[in-house]
């Protein structure tokens, strides 16, 4: 393969997935996940029935085909519609690659929310690790939050969907941890320093 831009950028694109893959397999194994995670054999189903799809695809054309179809979670049924950015920004190089985007629905919704704001933004750099890092703060309060009703997400991806609004650009992943902490200490909730939030 040359060593062009395209070639950099293809490379570096696979490497994140796959660390997101990794990083996914790791939260599954922890045993003590607030969320729990859509079982393994409803996201079986939903991965044969994306095998229709010609991968890599946009996460708009998933939507578009199988936007309707529903998954059952331990929390409830969901539409994939509800959980994937009708972008196509959004790229999905399997159809493991969408079962790990809607691993966990909560999650998933509010990423949804944040990529489809940021998709209206000129030269966003929302790849690697600034989404990993918004997504990791989004489960950070999740796991913060057990049993309330993921308010905290709510907060958050409210928050930082208003600045993509108002300042045109995405907050930085620390601003988003900085706020999801302040948030945690004016509820009650206690976040030491070597925690994620702990910024």
């Amino acid at each position: 393969m040359a060593d062009d831009k395209r070639g950099r950028d293809k490379q570096a694109h696979d490497e994140e997935r796959r660390q997101r893959e990794r990083d996914l397999e790791t939260a599954l194994e922890r045993g003590d996940e607030a969320e729990p995670p859509i079982p393994a054999t409803e996201l079986g189903e939903l991965e044969d029935e994306l095998e229709t799809l010609s991968f890599p695809t946009t996460a708009a054309d998933v939507v578009e085909t199988v936007g309707d179809r529903e998954i059952e979670s331990p929390d409830g049924t969901y539409r994939l519609e509800e959980l994937l950015p009708e972008t196509d920004a959004e790229i999905f190089d399997s159809p493991a690659a969408v079962s790990v985007q809607v691993q966990r629905p909560t999650v998933a919704a509010a990423m949804k929310r944040i990529i489809e704001a940021s998709d209206v933004l000129q030269d966003a750099d929302f790849g690697g690790s600034r989404r990993d890092a918004y997504k990791k703060t989004l489960e950070a309060l999740a796991a913060i939050e057990a049993d309330d009703d993921d308010e905290g997400i709510d907060v958050i991806t409210d928050w930082i969907v208003e600045r993509i609004d108002e300042k045109g650009k995405l907050p930085g992943s620390r601003a988003v941890r900085r706020e999801a902490a302040k948030f945690c200490r004016s509820n009650g909730y206690e976040v030491r320093v070597d925690e994620w939030l702990g910024i």
